[in-house]
């Protein structure tokens, strides 16, 4: 097992610790949580029935690893870096200094309308930017079908969304 493992490591740790610093922001802290990560693969590796693809049960391993980092650092979504979710609902933008101002408030708006969705659909969409995951490897990791967290993601988007103009109306 100590082989089969270590080359499960080699394979996904470079893809895994992408997806935490893309979460964090933080080398130091991607890489710790990183470690603690494949420590708690290590540890529940016995019980991977191979029901999904390994990539997607160590992302989902890494998405609970980290949020329990941010409950016990009393952290909150506000913690997360929005910008690629932004880019999904603003699009790229060239970074004058009119737009730089106008992108941290795009950003701002997006932590705070990510911050009130439903954990689910929070998860989805984490997991669908941050991580590039099909809503095929969504739907195992959260043990829903491909089309719940294909509906789920776009629901989000949606509610997103709303949120966005509403808060630009006000």
């Amino acid at each position: 097992m100590n082989r089969e493992f270590e080359a499960l490591y080699k394979e996904y740790f470079s893809r895994i610790f992408a997806f935490l610093y893309k979460l964090t922001e933080q080398r130091d802290l991607a890489e710790e949580l990183t470690q603690e990560t494949f420590y708690q693969a290590f540890v529940s590796f016995h019980r991977f029935r191979g029901d999904s693809d390994v990539f997607t049960w160590l992302a989902s391993i890494a998405k609970h690893t980290y949020y329990r980092y941010l409950r016990k650092n009393k952290y909150h979504i506000d913690s997360i870096s929005t910008e690629q979710i932004a880019d999904i609902y603003y699009g790229e933008q060239s970074e004058r200094l009119e737009e730089a101002v106008e992108r941290q408030l795009q950003l701002e708006s997006t932590r705070r309308a990510l911050s009130v969705l439903p954990e689910k659909y929070r998860d989805v969409t984490i997991l669908r930017v941050y991580a590039d995951m099909s809503f095929a490897q969504i739907g195992k990791a959260l043990h829903i079908s491909e089309n719940s967290a294909r509906v789920i993601y776009h629901r989000a988007k949606k509610l997103m969304l709303e949120a966005i103009q509403n808060e630009h109306d006000v």
